[in-house]
């Protein structure tokens, strides 16, 4: 029982140390496409880099690893996949392909944004507002 639980530590922990990325998929895969936009604004707003993978599996998000980023992730309830540097380079390949509708967006900052509605305008007049609110 020690040796499996001591087993099982490491495998976590190696895991951990070689994952190199984070795959946060947009497809059916994800269980909450709002919050993972989300994500992706934190991890600008935090002063870290993402690239959005452009109609690569419904347009994912992929970043360096890093523990604060998981974590983030498990809390909001985003759906996310750790991939090693080569499954990664692996991606960027079959994006950069001529013949691939693929393309990679490195985003760098967290954009402002404003929205304008009318005070005579409910919330739910407007499905922008109705998100923002």
């Amino acid at each position: 029982m020690n040796r499996s639980l001591l087993l099982l530590i490491f495998l976590t922990v190696f895991t951990a140390v070689r994952a190199n990325s984070i795959l946060i998929p947009m497809d059916e895969r994800q269980a909450n496409h709002l919050k993972a936009y989300g994500i992706a604004y934190w991890i600008l707003h935090s002063e870290m880099e993402v690239d959005w993978l452009l109609n690569y599996r419904g347009g994912s998000f992929m970043c360096d690893f890093h523990p604060a980023i998981q974590n983030e992730l498990v809390v909001r309830g985003v759906s996310y996949e750790i991939i090693s540097s080569a499954q990664a380079n692996q991606i960027i390949a079959e994006i950069s392909s001529p013949s691939a509708n693929y393309d990679i967006m490195k985003l760098e900052k967290y954009p402002k944004i404003a929205v304008y509605s009318p005070k005579s305008k409910l919330p739910w007049d407007d499905a922008v507002t109705l998100v923002l609110s």
